[in-house]
């Protein structure tokens, strides 16, 4: 499925969660990777405010893209921030949404 390039370059970007491991499989606790670069993937909640509306978001990030300490309420930049829709079908049900990744988030605004 293809995917967007969103543009933050003017919005206040902020740690709503901190990093969590982001899990292939929850049952037997395997970690997602990239496919690309074999780095583990992590979750992070970012609260992303432009033009007087904010909205969270989970964004996937490979690990080598996020540094260390990052803790809630710290001001980021986000590189490379891109949405993609997905769908999906368990237990016969159809499931569909948005997912959010970036290549890195860096400290400061």
């Amino acid at each position: 499925m293809p995917s967007f390039k969103i543009d933050v370059s003017t919005a206040v970007v902020f740690v709503a969660t901190a990093p969590a491991p982001k899990l292939a499989n929850k049952q037997t606790g395997e970690r997602a990777v990239d496919r690309e670069t074999g780095a583990g993937l992590s979750t992070v909640g970012l609260l992303i405010s432009d033009e007087g509306e904010g909205n969270l978001y989970q964004v996937t990030i490979p690990e080598t893209g996020i540094p260390e300490g990052l803790m809630p309420g710290t001001p980021v930049r986000v590189i490379g921030l891109k949405a993609r829709d997905w769908e999906n079908e368990f237990n016969g049900q159809k499931r569909h949404g948005i997912s959010f990744r970036a290549v890195a988030v860096t400290a400061g605004v």
